[in-house]
């Protein structure tokens, strides 16, 4: 009876592991059936967010993005040829001063050859009175023909020395000149690059907020555009001397270039079903309705 029992319990264990299998197994299935939905409903929220935009939309938001850029083009005009000035300016400033340190220097090396100069000088003399005192003392006429010579030759060498020292300090004295005038010319430079760093500061921070508020606006109408529709874009405005890249058609021509535009091809572009660049400058053009122009 006891072997019967256990033999009982045994199955009846048996068929409990069996069940908690068949739960784990069904639990674990409508885990992947739940995670397939999701990714399904991904999927189909992915498609619907990547649904490509209207024709007349992309046209739209490029031309919103022209109308934002052309403005901070005006806000950099207000600027004009400031920011070249004061990098011009500051160019100058620079070259100046590496001149008067160039100045310094060569200052400096003509003290130094004039001090050489002189010691040769001092040399010389002390010499020529070494060799004169050897002119008492002579034995023969060779002697004394060879002091002679030596005496001559070092009085030659002061002579060279004194004239050596004379265009040295001439030279000396036109550096000091040029010093003078360049470290005059820094200082109206200086302050010239002053007043114009502060005018432009002055433009800067009144544009300052209104410009990033556009380049922010910018930025979030660019997320709206197909990269490719983008990228052509940028190209075109940055080839175009007024960095316009989208324009509508005015009396009947484009409004870059100013050619005439065919009727039909002003037709296609009212309805609006395709992106139509100019022929001659290749610009995207729009109807004036959609710039909102009367």
């Amino acid at each position: 009876m006891a072997k019967k029992e256990k033999s009982i319990e045994q199955k009846e264990k048996k068929s409990a592991k069996k069940s908690e299998a068949v739960v784990v197994v069904d639990y674990n299935e409508t885990n992947v059936v739940e995670q397939e939905k999701d990714s399904a409903s991904k999927k189909q929220d992915k498609t619907i967010n990547d649904k490509d935009l209207s024709i007349e939309q992309k046209l739209a938001n490029l031309y919103c993005l022209q109308s934002i850029l052309s403005e901070i083009d005006k806000i950099k005009t207000l600027r004009g040829e400031l920011p070249l000035e004061v990098q011009d300016l500051e160019d100058e400033v620079a070259g100046l001063q590496t001149r008067i340190q160039n100045y310094q220097l060569d200052g400096k090396d003509i003290d130094t050859a004039i001090g050489q100069q002189k010691i040769k000088i001092s040399d010389s003399h002390s010499l020529i009175e070494k060799y004169q005192q050897q002119l008492d003392n002579v034995r023969n006429n060779r002697e004394f023909d060879n002091l002679s010579k030596e005496i001559e030759y070092q009085g030659l060498e002061i002579e060279l020395a004194e004239k050596r020292i004379k265009e040295f300090t001439h030279e000396a004295k036109s550096i000091v000149e040029d010093v003078q005038k360049s470290k005059a010319l820094l200082d109206e430079r200086k302050s010239d690059l002053k007043s114009k760093k502060e005018e432009l500061d002055e433009i800067i921070s009144e544009t300052k907020i209104q410009e990033e508020q556009l380049r922010e606006k910018a930025k979030q109408i660019e997320t709206t555009i197909d990269p490719r529709l983008l990228a052509a874009f940028k190209r075109i405005r940055k080839s175009a001397r007024n960095g316009l890249a989208v324009v509508y058609i005015q009396r009947d021509a484009c409004g870059g270039c100013f050619n005439k535009i065919p009727p039909q091809r002003q037709l296609d572009i009212k309805l609006r079903k395709k992106i139509i660049v100019c022929e001659h400058c290749g610009r995207i053009m729009i109807d004036p309705q959609l710039a909102g122009v009367e």
